[in-house]
């Protein structure tokens, strides 16, 4: 169970957040929340998952950084919604995961299926903690901003009510890495522009 430590505002390229933060006795968590949202319903929801690669390293082969981008762009146009960020790197596995699977990557497979090549599950994410932190909230319905069609339906066996998804369409523009990658997540709802 996770309980709230702390909360502030955060000055964004996208306006301004209330930043709260919550832990499990483990590890860390946070939403970051812009507008009123408690009692609210379709409030716009991302749940994002750390990505060293993406978000410190500027990786090109993955998009995490753009949909982080354009979930707190959307959310800005609404004027309220919420990222839920939780510490899941390499859908859980770690960081470790996401280098000892590179080389079966550059062999032609897909992230999932060099994720078991190297020993590790496809993807051991948990959305309990996004589920808590909504419930904590007191959101009445969520909007999920994703291109995940699995984690709609994880929040919604935990109970939280989820109205509808809209999914983050990503321009690859002439990076081959980032297309390639968004190709093979196809069937779980990605669009590629």
């Amino acid at each position: 169970m996770i309980i709230k430590l702390a909360e502030g505002s955060l000055k964004t390229l996208y306006g301004e957040f209330k930043e709260v933060m919550y832990y499990d006795g483990q590890t860390e968590s946070f939403a970051l929340v812009m507008g009123n949202v408690e009692g609210e319903e379709d409030v716009l929801c991302r749940v994002h998952s750390s990505c060293i690669f993406g978000h410190h390293f500027n990786s090109i082969e993955c998009d995490c950084r753009e949909q982080m981008a354009i979930s707190q762009q959307l959310i800005q146009e609404q004027g309220k919604g919420i990222v839920i960020w939780l510490d899941q790197e390499g859908k859980a596995n770690g960081h470790f995961a996401l280098l000892k699977s590179k080389e079966f990557k550059k062999a032609g497979m897909t992230q999932d299926d060099a994720y078991e090549a190297a020993g590790f599950v496809k993807d051991a994410r948990d959305y309990t903690k996004a589920a808590e932190i909504l419930n904590d909230l007191g959101v009445a319905s969520i909007r999920m901003l994703t291109n995940n069609i699995k984690k709609t339906a994880t929040l919604t066996q935990y109970g939280i009510k989820v109205t509808g998804v809209k999914a983050i369409i990503i321009d690859a523009g002439d990076n081959e890495e980032l297309r390639k990658s968004l190709e093979e997540k196809k069937g779980d709802g990605y669009g590629i522009s």
